[in-house]
C-alpha cells in the first residue's frame, strides 16, 4: 500500500490506498461499502465518495435528504422510480438523484462501483413515506448516450486528441464534465480554480506540477488541487476522468 499525498495545495489518492467502511453500518454485511475521497458524508459539507455494491443488490424504495450525482465506475447500475423497468447503466454513465424523490438503486454485475457527489450534507437515507418534491427532476444518461466535443468544439481543449462531455453546471461556475484522454496522451490538466477528478476508466501515471513523485492512476483513483497548477498525466490506455471544477480548466 502506498500513502496518499495530501499537501496544502493538492491531494492524490491511488486505488490501493482507499479507506473503506460501511455506507450504512446499521445494516451490517448487507450495507454497501463506502469511502470518502474528500469531505465527510456525515457532516454538513460537500463530499465525494465511492460506493461498492454486491451483485444482486437492490434497495427498498427510499429517498435522500439531499440531491446527489452518481458516476458509474464499474459494473451495471440502475437508479430510477420503483415502477420503472431496469435500465442498466455501464461504466462511464451518469445520473442525478433529486432530494426527496422516491427511487430504488440496484446493481447487476459481479463488481459494482460508483462515485457519489453531494454539494451539502449529511448524506442520509430516509423512508419512501417521507418523499417530497424539491422541483428538480432525475437524470439518467447511459455511457452510449454521451455527447463528446473535441478541440474544434470546446475552447477548454488545447490537445488535439482530448475530448470533453459536459454533464452539469456552467463553465464559469461550478461544473462537472467527463474528460477523455487517448492512449499515449502526455499532457496536463491545468486550472486556476479548485479542481477535483476521479478516474472512471483506464490507467495512467500522475504528477503534480513540477514534482518528481509519480502515482499510478487506475479506476477510482482521485486527485485534486486548491491552487493554480498542472496535473500532469501520462495515459497508458484510454482514460476517462470525471472532473469537478469551480471554473474553467484546460487540457493541454
Amino acid at each position: 500500500m502506498t500513502l496518499p499525498v495530501m499537501a496544502n495545495d493538492h491531494t492524490v489518492i491511488s486505488t490501493d490506498n482507499i479507506d473503506w467502511g460501511m455506507l450504512n453500518p446499521a445494516r451490517g454485511d448487507a450495507s454497501p461499502k463506502a469511502a470518502d475521497l474528500w469531505g465527510d458524508r456525515t457532516k454538513d459539507v460537500a463530499t465525494g465518495m465511492l460506493v461498492k455494491f454486491q451483485k444482486g443488490f437492490s434497495s427498498p424504495p427510499h429517498i435522500h435528504n439531499i440531491t446527489y450525482r452518481g458516476i458509474v465506475i464499474e459494473g451495471l447500475m440502475h437508479n430510477d422510480d420503483p415502477s420503472a423497468d431496469n435500465m442498466w447503466m455501464p461504466s462511464g454513465s451518469f445520473w442525478i438523484q433529486p432530494a426527496g424523490e422516491n427511487h430504488i438503486t440496484s446493481a447487476n454485475a459481479q463488481d459494482n462501483l460508483i462515485y457519489l457527489e453531494i454539494d451539502s450534507g449529511p448524506y442520509l437515507v430516509k423512508s419512501a413515506d417521507q418523499a417530497f418534491d424539491n422541483g428538480e427532476r432525475p437524470i439518467n444518461i447511459s455511457e452510449n448516450n454521451l455527447f463528446w466535443l473535441n478541440v474544434d468544439d470546446a475552447t477548454w481543449l488545447k490537445s488535439g486528441n482530448a475530448q470533453i462531455s459536459y454533464l452539469w453546471g456552467k463553465p464559469d461556475a461550478a461544473n462537472g464534465s467527463f474528460v477523455k484522454l487517448p492512449a499515449g496522451f502526455k499532457g496536463s490538466i491545468e486550472s486556476q480554480n479548485p479542481l477535483k477528478a476521479v478516474v472512471v476508466k483506464g490507467s495512467a501515471t500522475y504528477q503534480w506540477d513540477n514534482q518528481k513523485a509519480l502515482t499510478a492512476l487506475t479506476p477510482s483513483s482521485f486527485f485534486s488541487s486548491d491552487a493554480q497548477g498542472k496535473h500532469v498525466i501520462n495515459a497508458k490506455s484510454e482514460v476517462v476522468l470525471y472532473v469537478k471544477s469551480t471554473g474553467q480548466f484546460s487540457v493541454k
